[in-house]
């Protein structure tokens, strides 16, 4: 779990977070060997009475309250609460980058509300990168979980990998908009667009002229984010920042 801070009021824990479940566990029994349990005992400290904010993912949110607190773990009950808002319609395709730099990629999109996120393979990316650990064990479902817990949000976008920019499988009334450096026609704050958007962002050393080229024949349009280099993580953090909060201003 991430770090966040935790108030009470009224007999209710407030923070940052809430906490996510596939499936509610038998007779809300959870065992401190899972790692929410302890979340829940050691951050949060909850005392039997209190309520937590817990969801299910892609189902709605509401709250828990805790029944009893053991060693052996803490069982609550739930109450649905409200149905979740839609996510945003903004789709990232993004190059396979280093599994640390991705697992980062990966929480912020989904923080940012996101509701598909496609990687791809790059012709400038090692191919190691699409055979790490973190997809052939499926390790990356937590960092997407981890992103929408911060956010208080119960919406996990599916993710979705390629072999390469060619193989890419968008929707058809999307605009398109390619971030990069190289001979950009116009800047991601200028350029007008509505939604849904989907925004492609670059391995570290950029994309080959001849991925640009497929980018052009799917229709992506070419758009900079100012003069300076960025990494990966940044840039997908700073692009889908401010498409975002441009769809956000205009609705």
């Amino acid at each position: 779990m991430t770090a966040f801070r935790v108030w009470r009021k009224h007999g209710i824990t407030l923070s940052m977070n809430i906490i996510l479940f596939d499936e509610l566990p038998p007779d809300g029994f959870l065992p401190i060997s899972d790692e929410r349990a302890k979340h829940m005992r050691k951050v949060l400290k909850v005392t039997p009475g209190e309520r937590v904010r817990i969801g299910l993912v892609n189902g709605p949110a509401g709250y828990g309250q805790v029944l009893e607190v053991r060693e052996e773990g803490i069982r609550f009950s739930w109450e649905p609460g409200e149905v979740e808002k839609p996510m945003l319609p903004v789709e990232l395709v993004v190059a396979q980058v280093r599994p640390i730099c991705m697992k980062r990629i990966l929480r912020e999109a989904v923080s940012l509300g996101v509701r598909k996120i496609h990687v791809v393979g790059a012709d400038t990316a090692e191919k190691s990168y699409g055979e790490a650990h973190l997809w052939t064990r499926g390790e990356y479902r937590s960092y997407l979980l981890h992103g929408a817990q911060q956010a208080v949000s119960t919406c996990i976008p599916e993710c979705l990998l390629y072999p390469g920019v060619g193989s890419l499988d968008l929707g058809s009334d999307m605009t398109r908009l390619l971030l990069d450096n190289i001979e950009p026609e116009g800047d991601i704050m200028e350029v007008p667009f509505s939604g849904p958007v989907v925004l492609a962002i670059g391995p570290e050393r950029g994309w080959s002229d001849r991925e640009r080229d497929l980018f052009r024949a799917m229709g992506f349009r070419v758009i900079g984010m100012g003069e300076r280099v960025l990494r990966t993580e940044t840039a997908c953090s700073a692009g889908l920042g401010i498409v975002t909060g441009r769809l956000r201003t205009r609705s």
